[in-house]
């Protein structure tokens, strides 16, 4: 039974390369009919807050990445941990070390003048036939991990292929600090044993920590996962990817206006590829990801993409639900949706085909509701289609809309009575639908003039042609 996990610090907020491997971890479990577990390792305290815990499971649950066993927090596993590291002590895996920080500044210092790799030197291990001096008083001793001297520590690594580490390299970890909390690596270890984790898919920030965990988990006698490490996001420039790149919160983006199911298929497609698709749903991503085809380098964020497949999931959107999310945006903007404008899911049936974002279409729906004032036409508008000829044309339009009936209040009734103005006049579309435009809406292009008039009510319509600017 194939068990993933996704295990974030809540030192900060859920990012896009922390979606990135959660999505890849949740979906690998869900090919396999497996478990997904969601992790806070919260050990932390001066950096971890409640603040970035919610967002985490904010994040995670916009995402639809709802864990099948979880949220676990770290914090109030101590127990089990000190547990643990009391057995390790016993049985000779871990050992006291009494080095002061000064010390251990002292060794760094020494090796590094030397030219060696600063490491402990493991004064304070225990080794047949050494002779260990006494503790000093008034020191509080950390727990190190008595690692293996010899040999080397490899795996498979599902991305990257074959890793080895020689153990020489490897110095004695400590495992519990001077106070008894335990550290990261040692935490991550224990819960992966006693959370079954069978594959552990995470940022390649973390290839170094893998040998030191396989090797406590060997000492402790606990199978080792299946590991696999995903290659770094950058920005566009082929930098790391920061703030002005993308990486702000995950929630940022639903207040950006970005809709969940188009991250989550862009995220897919960063790093990971099935063929030629670039657009799926989420049912399709399960099913295809079998963790194979993940890039080894590498992926660059580009959000000209992902506006793009925003664009394609807001027309697939329905109209309804789409109204649902752009109604908050609006009333925060300050437009009213309690009187006798439009219906807000035919707005948005009209507008969803030219906007990238719910902001957007938010932005764009502005025009059907409120009021604006002519006078604030911009000038070159007004001198360029708000003409004699043009005036003339919209009264005779005016005439011919309010003759006709409610029930021919439709687009293609308006589109009858725009021909017939036309044709009475000698104009072509353009120049009567641009004045119509900004009489009624306040701005030079929108969709299907006949389609835009036809959601509005009828009365708003024949009130604004009936002003003009001056």
């Amino acid at each position: 039974m194939v068990r993933t996990r996704f295990a974030p610090s809540p030192t900060g907020f859920l990012h896009i390369g922390g979606a990135r491997t959660a999505l890849f971890a949740w979906a690998y479990a869900r090919h396999h009919g497996g478990t997904f577990i969601l992790r806070i390792e919260d050990t932390d305290v001066e950096r971890s807050t409640p603040e970035a815990t919610q967002a985490i499971l904010d994040g995670m649950r916009w995402l639809g990445l709802d864990p099948d066993e979880g949220p676990f927090y770290q914090m109030q596993r101590m127990d089990r941990y000190r547990e643990v590291i009391a057995k390790m002590l016993v049985e000779g895996t871990a050992y006291h070390c009494w080095c002061t920080k000064e010390e251990l500044e002292t060794m760094r210092a020494e090796q590094e003048a030397l030219g060696m790799k600063p490491r402990y030197d493991g004064r304070w291990r225990p080794e047949p036939g050494k002779v260990l001096p006494p503790p000093p008083e008034g020191v509080k001793p950390v727990v190190r991990f008595r690692n293996p001297l010899d040999g080397g520590t490899a795996w498979n690594d599902t991305v990257k292929g074959p890793i080895a580490f020689d153990n020489a390299e490897l110095d004695d970890l400590i495992i519990a600090r001077s106070d008894g909390t335990p550290t990261y690596n040692f935490c991550v270890v224990v819960d992966d044993w006693d959370m079954r984790i069978t594959h552990v898919i995470r940022g390649d920030d973390h290839v170094n920590n893998t040998p030191r965990q396989i090797n406590i988990l060997r000492a402790l006698g606990a199978p080792v996962p299946e590991y696999g490490h995903l290659p770094m996001i950058h920005g566009p420039d082929g930098q790391k990817l920061s703030k002005r790149h993308g990486a702000v919160s995950v929630m940022q983006y639903d207040e950006d206006g970005y809709l969940p199911e188009a991250i989550v298929n862009y995220l897919a497609r960063l790093g990971w590829s099935h063929g030629d698709d670039e657009v799926f749903t989420r049912a399709q991503f399960v099913q295809w990801f079998d963790g194979r085809h993940i890039s080894r380098s590498p992926s660059r964020f580009d959000f000209d993409k992902l506006s793009w497949l925003n664009n394609h999931y807001l027309k697939q959107a329905a109209d309804a639900e789409l109204a649902r999310m752009v109604a908050p945006r609006l009333e925060r903007a300050g437009v009213s949706l309690a009187g006798e404008g439009p219906d807000l899911a035919a707005v948005c049936a009209l507008l969803k085909e030219r906007a990238q974002t719910l902001n957007e279409l938010a932005d764009l729906a502005h025009m059907f509701y409120g009021d604006h004032d002519p006078d604030a036409i911009a000038p070159a508008d007004r001198d360029k289609h708000l003409t004699a000829p043009a005036r003339e044309a919209v009264a005779g339009l005016s005439q011919r809309l309010a003759a006709l009936e409610a029930s021919h209040w439709t687009a293609a009734g308006i589109s009858a009575a725009l021909r017939d103005t036309l044709g009475a006049y000698g104009l072509k579309l353009p120049q009567l639908a641009i004045p119509v435009r900004l009489l009624v809406f306040g701005v030079a292009q929108t969709p299907s003039v006949d389609a835009m008039l036809a959601a509005m009510p009828k009365a708003w319509v024949l009130a604004r042609l009936a002003r003009w600017p001056g």
